[in-house]
């Protein structure tokens, strides 16, 4: 089972776009058995991935999403006949995934993540790892849609990884952040002492007939560090690939040819990496 974060501080480089329909493509084009796991407070891959009354329900049914991870601790059950008892934390491998689609399996997030205190040093950064062991059969892949802040969410998600993808837009503002992003994740494989290995960087949002777009892809190509985890290939813009994700519908399953042929070049040379890496 191979672990990926798809990472990155800046918001709007389609990092969730990317995270859903790498799986998506892993699952459908490849055969490979795939869970995503939506560690990202705004939730906006489960979002993307099941349709708001479906979501609503699994909620209320006490459904399992990644607070059930996170939050192990016990809670007082009141009852106005009975003694009152406790609700211990369910096991983590009895936790249970919703399935998308065939080969495709979802851990849902939660907006509940926001009110959950991490105190440094309690352990919590490790249970997302400790999950993983215990599905670690059961998948090919799976893949991490992480919040784009440096929080313990994103440490707990890179300390689960195998590798991690950094998407980003061909634009000045956000091609300043990567070394930074570089900085702190190599802080993070030193403190934690992460076997963690970047799966590359792929430019997103990009509209190939500008020079802004040329002279980004010029300066990483130039660049010592990044010419080596450069994408061949870079999602296009396109305003309906968000649109449809909403409706829970995602690029394979679109009419847009350029983005098809995009995310499948881009999911193969994703496994080409990460299986060279062995």
């Amino acid at each position: 089972m191979k672990v990926v974060s798809l990472i990155n501080m800046k918001g709007g480089v389609a990092k969730t776009t990317m995270a859903i329909n790498i799986a998506d493509c892993l699952a459908t084009r490849h055969g490979k058995s795939v869970l995503l796991i939506d560690v990202d407070p705004q939730f906006n891959a489960t979002q993307c991935l099941m349709p708001p009354d479906q979501y609503i329900s699994h909620v209320k049914d006490d459904g399992d999403t990644i607070l059930k991870i996170f939050d192990r601790s016990q809670r007082v059950i009141p009852s106005t006949v009975a003694d009152s008892s406790q609700s211990k934390p369910k096991k983590l491998e009895d936790i249970e995934v919703v399935n998308i689609k065939n080969n495709f399996d979802l851990l849902p997030g939660n907006l509940e993540l926001y009110r959950l205190e991490m105190a440094p040093g309690d352990g919590r950064e490790n249970r997302l790892k400790n999950y993983l062991q215990t599905v670690c059969d059961d998948y090919d892949y799976v893949v991490i849609d992480t919040p784009p802040t440096p929080s313990v969410w994103m440490t707990s998600a890179l300390i689960a990884s195998d590798f991690y993808l950094i998407p980003v837009r061909a634009d000045p503002i956000s091609l300043t952040g990567i070394d930074l992003l570089r900085s702190i994740i190599e802080e993070k494989k030193d403190n934690f002492d992460l076997n963690l290995c970047c799966a590359g960087l792929i430019l997103t949002v990009t509209e190939s007939n500008t020079l802004v777009f040329r002279r980004a892809k010029e300066n990483l190509e130039r660049d010592k560090y990044w010419c080596k985890y450069l994408y061949q290939v870079s999602l296009p813009k396109r305003t309906g690939i968000a649109q449809g994700q909403l409706e829970q519908t995602h690029i394979l399953s679109s009419d847009n040819n350029d983005a098809k042929r995009a995310i499948t070049a881009i999911t193969t040379e994703f496994t080409n990496r990460v299986e060279d890496d062995e």
